[in-house]
């Protein structure tokens, strides 16, 4: 492995072109919650999503039921996510800090008013960056070879990956308790291993069900189906001159749901639990990804005549990425992982795993604020911080010599929404 160096609506492509990493606080590379409202309650939404954003990327049969705010005939929503990782590296005695910047990730959504009696059907249109992650070490220690070959020190000096969906979707009220909904989710990715950028394109589904068991209790179930993109040309992994592709697979999810009006009108609890597929995923499969769950819990609280909602969440999520010992990275042709079949040595199979894409948060908490700005119009704030997490793994490097890998990643978002309804 040599050191790493089509079409959707035109909305998605202004929109990727917007945000060049989408890389907010995440479970492995996917955000943690999508628009202000999901992210200030930890992520939480699949039963009680706090605004249109949130019920079309979460689960869209709660459209059905979204009454707060009361979409439209026409509901518009623009929301921003500052988002700022802080990535550092350990190679034996080497270590540095993945370049500093802080990214902005946009997201739209659109829906028509919330069904009546003769009107059980609602549409909505939502364009999101959903996925991310990546490192810079360019110009830094571990940027240098492997002393005193000439061979690079790491494998994933300089990754980059992002994901935007664009999601048509659409609700049908079945009954006073029931809805069913149906997302088409549109991927355009984007994949730089250091030698230039390659894009891919995939589809997937999102349907969902929702129950409204009583006025105060909302139950919904959601599942995320897997959609695969293949980046060609990305990078020479066996290192005989030419460049492989990569195929990778956003991973099948289930998520359940459930949302509870302590106080009618005033205090909402929210809990969602999601099991992620990476273990089977393809590309996360070839770097020894695992299966996680992810438990997220939000509180919220309307305040001052119905003007102003306070939000907090917590969420925990198992980490994805493997650590393994005792690996033997010897540069003999029988130390080799293959990957998509092509023969990798493990020393820079595993730098690229552990350097390249260190995916290991663990524990997040959110809080955030609504305001009413008036009978029309809303402006949502939320902070998210992901908690300083480290991975640490041994084995020996190209030349036998014993060697400990190690990354932390701890992360910052921080994000603003605006909603109108005509």
């Amino acid at each position: 492995m040599t050191k790493p160096s089509s079409l959707l609506p035109a909305l998605a492509g202004l929109l990727l072109l917007a945000a060049p990493a989408a890389r907010a606080s995440t479970y492995g590379d996917n955000l943690l919650g999508i628009g202000t409202g999901a992210r200030a309650l930890a992520g939480t939404g699949t039963a009680a999503p706090q605004d249109v954003t949130g019920a079309l990327t979460a689960n869209p049969a709660t459209l059905s039921f979204l009454t707060r705010p009361q979409p439209g005939p026409r509901t518009v929503e623009v929301s921003a996510t500052f988002f700022r990782p802080r990535v550092s590296a350990r190679v034996g005695a080497v270590a540095a800090d993945s370049a500093g910047k802080t990214y902005v990730i946009p997201a739209l959504a659109l829906a028509t008013a919330a069904p009546t009696a003769g009107r059980p059907w609602t549409w909505g249109l939502a364009a999101y960056g959903v996925s991310g992650m990546g490192v810079d070490y360019r110009a830094t220690a571990l940027d240098a070879p492997l002393a005193p070959t000439p061979f690079p020190l790491v494998a994933g000096v300089r990754t980059e990956l992002q994901v935007l969906t664009v999601a048509p979707a659409v609700a049908y009220r079945c009954s006073a308790e029931w809805s069913v909904g149906l997302a088409l989710q549109l991927n355009r990715g984007r994949l730089d291993l250091g030698s230039g950028a390659k894009s891919g394109l995939g589809a997937g589904v999102l349907p969902g069900l929702a129950y409204r068991a009583s006025e105060r209790l909302t139950l919904g179930l959601a599942y995320v189906a897997p959609i695969a993109l293949t980046y060609r040309g990305v990078t020479d992994f066996d290192g005989d001159g030419a460049a492989d592709d990569l195929r990778l697979e956003s991973p099948q999810q289930f998520k359940v749901g459930a949302g509870y009006e302590v106080l009618p009108g005033r205090l909402l609890l929210a809990a969602d639990a999601q099991w992620v597929n990476w273990g089977r995923a393809r590309g996360y499969r070839d770097f020894d990804w695992r299966d996680i769950w992810v438990v997220a819990l939000g509180v919220q609280y309307r305040a001052w005549h119905d003007r102003l909602t306070l939000r907090a969440g917590y969420a925990r999520n198992g980490n994805p990425v493997r650590a393994h010992q005792g690996w033997d990275g010897t540069g003999t042709p029988a130390n080799v992982t293959v990957v998509q079949g092509k023969r990798v040595n493990n020393y820079y199979y595993e730098t690229f795993r552990i350097v390249g894409f260190p995916a290991i948060v663990v524990q997040h908490v959110s809080v955030g604020a609504a305001w009413r700005l008036g009978a029309d119009t809303t402006l949502a704030l939320g902070y998210t911080h992901a908690f300083r997490h480290r991975i640490t793994e041994s084995g020996t490097n190209l030349l036998g010599a014993p060697v400990t890998l190690s990354s932390t990643l701890s992360e910052d978002s921080f994000e603003l929404e605006f909603a109108r309804r005509f």
